[in-house]
């Protein structure tokens, strides 16, 4: 009897979750009867996944972050990559979360050399630390880039990737029913603006922008009469967020992980204006074609450490991808409450602001694959091409 194709998927944050089940809804598409196993979240599970661990624990950035967690990443390391040497998959995708998949990855092909590896989501190396793409040279196999500009960057390092387009623009967009039955549940009154607030999917991401996002709300009410404000709780950082969401005035929304992606889409699609940590959300946002202020702070022992390593001035893909200031950011020491809420007001106050920022982000979209397959099929295709010339004679 010929052996189900199987695939070890490794994500070990919310982004990757729905990145990795949307790969496999996608695979499965392409060739029924796989066998998909690994690390994922709530999405991933939905989809069939054979959970070999929890995925929770694992997302973390930053050198500040990653220090006090070192042992019990490298004990969860150990024993993910243990695990995929004994299924013996005929690959390993490990999605995203480089700093600990990729440590996966490079003790897998130490100790099983004829397991392909692929990454999905190409790391940084045009941003910061050109450097890791030669080195993962050594232990990877292929790269599926989200961002078009992505593959000389790997292929001159002697790694194989392709641009398989960006997520976002193939997630369905809230209709109108959707919106209004948000913004009803959120309690908008006629002509008051809703806010959408997202501080982060890692905890610590959102113990620096909380104490950022509320003063700033505080700000912004007295200005906005009947302002309401929403929340997509993130997998894994729901209830940090929802002890600081307790504290908020006026008192937002939440929307729960549980409730699944439609809910959180009419939430992005019924915002008026989001503030929201600079990161992959804000692709997201411009999908749904939500103006937004953006915004980050790391601890400054990173920011110092990592500052001279930067080959960008952006952490907004959507800035990045346009190559201009579309979205106003507010990083580092820029990261404050009078800053921020007056770019908010003047965001929710000027009409050709807003209607600048979706202009932009259309052209965005089209550039990271929109209008063309979807990005999970073309993953997907990706992945199997990649095993097909490994199986290939000769």
């Amino acid at each position: 009897m010929t052996r189900p194709l199987t695939l070890y998927l490794v994500a070990g944050e919310p982004s990757g979750d729905r990145l990795g089940a949307a790969l496999m809804r996608a695979l499965r598409a392409e060739a029924p009867g796989l066998r998909l196993a690994g690390i994922g979240g709530r999405e991933m599970a939905a989809e069939g996944l054979e959970r070999r661990f929890a995925m929770a624990g694992l997302s973390v950035m930053g050198l500040a972050e990653v220090v006090p967690r070192v042992p019990a990443l490298l004990a969860r390391i150990r024993a993910t990559a243990a695990d995929v040497v004994a299924a013996a998959p005929d690959a390993l995708i490990t999605i995203d979360s480089p700093g600990f998949g990729l440590r996966v990855a490079r003790r897998v092909r130490a100790r099983a050399p004829g397991v392909a590896t692929i990454h999905y989501v190409a790391p940084s190396v045009w941003a910061w630390r050109p450097g890791r793409a030669r080195a993962m040279a050594r232990y990877i196999d292929h790269v599926l880039a989200l961002l078009p500009f992505e593959p000389p960057h790997w292929e001159a390092a002697g790694v194989s990737c392709e641009f398989v387009g960006h997520p976002a623009v193939e997630a369905p967009v809230a209709g109108p029913g959707a919106i209004a039955a948000l913004r009803r549940r959120a309690g908008v009154g006629e002509g008051a603006p809703l806010l959408l607030l997202a501080p982060g999917s890692r905890v610590l991401e959102v113990r620096r922008l909380m104490p950022v996002f509320a003063p700033t709300l505080a700000r912004l009410a007295p200005r906005l009469p009947g302002l309401r404000v929403v929340i997509p709780l993130a997998e894994g950082v729901a209830d940090e967020v929802g002890r600081a969401a307790a504290r908020l005035d006026p008192a937002p929304l939440l929307i729960g992980p549980g409730e699944g992606e439609p809910v959180r889409r009419a939430a992005f699609a019924a915002a008026d204006v989001a503030l929201v940590k600079s990161g992959s959300i804000a692709l997201e946002l411009a999908a749904a074609g939500t103006p937004m202020v953006a915004a980050y702070r790391s601890s400054p022992l990173t920011a110092v450490l990592v500052r001279p390593l930067l080959r960008v001035d952006t952490a907004s893909l959507v800035n990045l991808v346009a190559g201009a200031r579309v979205v106003p950011e507010f990083i580092q020491q820029r990261c404050t409450p009078d800053a921020i809420a007056p770019a908010v007001l003047a965001l929710l106050g000027d009409a050709g602001a807003r209607a600048a920022q979706r202009t932009a982000f259309a052209r965005v979209l089209a550039a990271l694959g929109g209008g063309g397959p979807a990005p999970s099929a073309r993953a997907a295709r990706s992945v199997l091409a990649v095993l097909q010339r490994r199986a290939a004679p000769g």
